[in-house]
């Protein structure tokens, strides 16, 4: 007689993403350790991907061990491009063993660094439902504190098919399945700003004028090589798949530099630079290195309307 599976297989056969609003760090451990251990009740993995100091809160509860496992989430978790390549990553390593994956992932919100970093991840919560709808099949709580304000949780509602309360799980009405390509439109360049249309032939030139562009604001070595690669990574794609050319448009933006290029291409997968490129794979590789290279990757594109890539890069000092 072969033995029954755990009691917890039944409650999901594909990906579930689930909203926890929660108010204060009571109430944010209790939620989350709950969920932990009903996982461990039923045999599952658990991931726990959170703010490093809600993972010590967590610790203190329920310590990691062969089921448990706290992932760094500092090299990743300012970057949104880099999140499902690495939630990827960290289910396939859990789910190694044979058991049912549940993961709670709590975004840097207290510490986000702007506005288009916050659209980013937002964009990212969205994202997670395209990415993993394939499978494989595990159990996603992302925790958020109501105290921050209205219209982030009404935007996170948007994002998450399911939203956790006091009585259980419920279907979220808020739930946006045919979101846009991204929540915001990008803003019009600041001034003063440079302008270069650039087609075959042209990259040398290209590069030339981003580093004429960085040396005004003292951006140089390897920061600088790393924008040129992944400027060429894109201004390729313009020339291969975008009409054969395109426009640069360069200027500083608070902190950083940023290269917007447009073109009138689309880009049909939005989850295009996202995911890592599986070895042998012919294309697909420019845009996730062009993700790995810069701080902030945004790209926007429709049927019609074209598409815009814009890279920001941190400014020294």
């Amino acid at each position: 007689m072969t033995s029954p599976p755990p009691a917890s297989a039944a409650r999901f056969t594909a990906h579930r993403h689930e909203l926890y609003p929660y108010s204060g760090r009571d109430a944010f451990v209790e939620g989350t350790a709950g969920f932990i251990q009903d996982a461990l009740d039923g045999g599952e993995a658990v991931v726990v991907a959170v703010p490093q100091d809600k993972a010590s809160m967590l610790r203190a509860e329920i310590r990691e061990d062969t089921a448990v496992r706290y992932v760094d989430t500092s090299p990743v978790a300012h970057h949104p491009g880099r999140l499902i390549d690495s939630w990827q990553e960290w289910i396939r390593e859990c789910a190694s063993e044979g058991r049912p994956v549940r993961g709670i992932g709590e975004s840097p919100w207290d510490d986000v660094r702007s506005p288009l970093e916050a659209e980013e991840l937002l964009y990212h919560e969205w994202l997670l439902n395209r990415a993993f709808a394939e499978g494989p099949a595990w159990w996603l709580l992302c925790p958020y504190d109501t105290a921050r304000d209205a219209a982030g949780l009404a935007a996170m509602a948007r994002c998450h098919p399911e939203t956790r309360t006091g009585g259980g799980t419920a279907r979220s009405e808020d739930y946006d399945p045919g979101a846009p390509y991204a929540f915001a439109p990008l803003t019009e360049p600041w001034e003063p700003h440079d302008e270069f249309a650039y087609a075959l032939g042209d990259l040398p030139a290209l590069r030339e004028t981003i580093a004429a562009r960085a040396a005004r604001h003292g951006l140089t070595g390897r920061t600088l090589n790393d924008l040129h690669l992944a400027a060429t990574e894109v201004a390729t794609n313009s020339i291969r798949h975008g009409g054969g050319r395109g426009v640069l448009r360069t200027w500083r933006e608070d902190r950083h530099l940023v290269c917007d290029f447009r073109d009138v291409g689309h880009i049909e997968d939005p989850l295009a630079g996202r995911t890592r490129p599986r070895p042998g794979q012919l294309g697909g590789r420019g845009l996730w290195l062009v993700h790995q290279l810069c701080d902030l990757v945004q790209i926007r594109s429709a049927p019609g309307e074209g598409t815009t890539v814009r890279l920001h890069t941190e400014l020294p000092g």
